[in-house]
């Protein structure tokens, strides 16, 4: 904990600051660098990305996907190529004009996301359908001069992901792929204890170059949504820009059709928002770099007693375990950890050593439960681990709202969270919404049909879709 102490900010009065405040004095980033949107990933945030990767990794290299790593710069030509993609991206762009005092003659972009380099060289790599499915992914960072207000891993202008490309034969083997890694995903949220909701966006929103995409919305604390990680079907649209071509099985030349997807640093800011309270940071246990801390209460005489438990108690447990020994108050340590956000707090003291059993406090409930066994702490954190994802689920759930008229959005949309319109799918009765409500349309239930009956609440004409709206960082 910073010497500045704790929390001083309330979700309920300053939603902002208080984020501010938690991600700052729980270290998880340091944004005091000397560029405004490139900030610091601090060890404790960073600790989160790799059990991020270690977890997600495992699971697409289950799928068959492999990792590569592509340029950071891309030709200005090159990037071109496919319009649409290029102009959905365009006011963020960073260029590299002059090399050495020299102008290029071809601008370099720093890459704001890799479809157009990578899709160079599977032009190149691919010939038969017999090199087909590719299946690649990369953990890389990602350049994106936002002009909107930053925000510590919600809005940055660099950013980490990863981002994965395949090619496939056919649509349908393309499709099936994209599902499977939507599943991925929804295996994460788990993880990260969240329940999002799965999302196909408007066509006037969707990826620039895609030919539908699917989000993980999650609502947060606020009342607002941040967009999760996202899966694009790209159809053909580059394939056929760059000739990324094959020849079939009767010798007939074909496009390749494709998928990419990615998540983002972003989903540390999300775990923040959604799970952390006055106190600052909780986390998940599936994602919390260390599971338990164990706190050593100490008195003269029986230091050593004490610090030999603990660290017994430590080399027992299957979690992720820190023993703190520092020369710190125990208060001064409770406070830290809780700022952090560390799961489950074991504090041992002669007495709880004398009576038999181990004192834990959970982050989420705040609770002070003895126990007697190691076992009995592990199952604390799976316990701990299934009741935050259920009280997710009941956030989510009682946070969407229906409106059958525009008065009722109005309403509806000044309480927070997801409204369920009915909706005649025009990018223009969007744009009324967002004026009038001050939120978005964010997309159509994937994976579940929900049938429109009436009119759409913004310009009467029949509904052709039941959409859901949020206000949006």
């Amino acid at each position: 904990m910073s010497e500045e102490g704790g929390m001083t900010k309330k979700r309920s009065e300053d939603f902002s600051n208080w984020y501010l405040e938690v991600v700052r004095k729980g270290g998880f980033m340091d944004q005091r660098t000397p560029i405004k949107g490139f900030d610091v990933i601090t060890p404790w945030g960073y600790s989160i990305w790799e059990i991020i990767q270690k977890e997600f990794d495992a699971m697409i290299k289950q799928k068959g996907v492999q990792n590569a790593y592509f340029p950071l710069f891309i030709p200005e030509s090159l990037i071109k190529k496919e319009e649409e993609h290029f102009a959905g991206f365009r006011a963020e762009v960073a260029r590299v004009t002059d090399v050495g005092g020299e102008k290029l003659a071809d601008p370099l972009i720093v890459r704001p996301t890799s479809e157009m380099i990578m899709y160079y060289m599977y032009k190149l790599w691919i010939r038969s359908y017999k090199d087909l499915p590719l299946k690649i992914n990369q953990w890389n960072n990602i350049v994106r001069i936002d002009t909107k207000v930053t925000k510590p891993f919600i809005r940055g202008r660099e950013f980490l992901w990863q981002e994965g490309h395949t090619a496939h034969a056919t649509k349908a083997d393309a499709e099936e792929f994209l599902h499977k890694i939507i599943g991925l995903y929804s295996n994460m949220y788990e993880l990260f204890a969240i329940e999002g909701l799965k999302l196909v966006r408007p066509q006037h929103d969707t990826f620039p170059g895609a030919g539908y995409t699917v989000v993980f919305d999650t609502l947060v604390q606020d009342g607002k949504v941040v967009q999760g990680p996202g899966s694009h079907f790209l159809a053909q649209k580059f394939s056929k820009a760059l000739d990324v071509s094959f020849t079939d099985e009767k010798e007939q030349k074909q496009h390749v059709w494709q998928t990419c997807w990615g998540m983002t640093t972003r989903q540390i800011g999300i775990l923040l928002m959604h799970h952390g309270d006055d106190k600052g940071a909780v986390l998940p246990p599936g994602v919390a770099p260390v599971q338990v801390v164990i706190i050593p209460i100490l008195f003269k005489g029986k230091e050593e007693i004490v610090l030999e438990k603990a660290r017994e108690i430590a080399k027992k447990l299957k979690a992720r375990v820190y023993v703190d020994e520092r020369n710190h108050t125990a208060g001064f340590k409770f406070n830290e950890w809780e700022l952090k956000g560390v799961p489950l707090r074991i504090e041992i003291g002669p007495k709880d050593i004398e009576a038999g059993h181990i004192t834990v406090v959970r982050r989420d409930t705040r609770e002070k439960i003895q126990v007697k066994t190691v076992t009995d702490v592990e199952k604390m954190l799976e316990k701990m681990q299934h009741d935050m994802l259920e009280k997710s689920r009941t956030f989510l759930k009682e946070n969407i709202r229906d409106a059958k008229s525009k008065q009722e959005a109005i309403s509806a949309m000044a309480k927070g969270g997801f409204v369920r319109i009915n909706w005649c799918g025009s990018a223009e009765c969007d744009k009324s919404l967002k004026k009038e409500t001050g939120g978005e349309i964010r997309g159509t239930l994937w994976g579940k049909k929900e049938h429109a009956a009436g009119s759409c609440i913004c310009c009467g004409s029949p509904a052709k879709h039941v959409a859901y709206a949020a206000r949006a960082y």
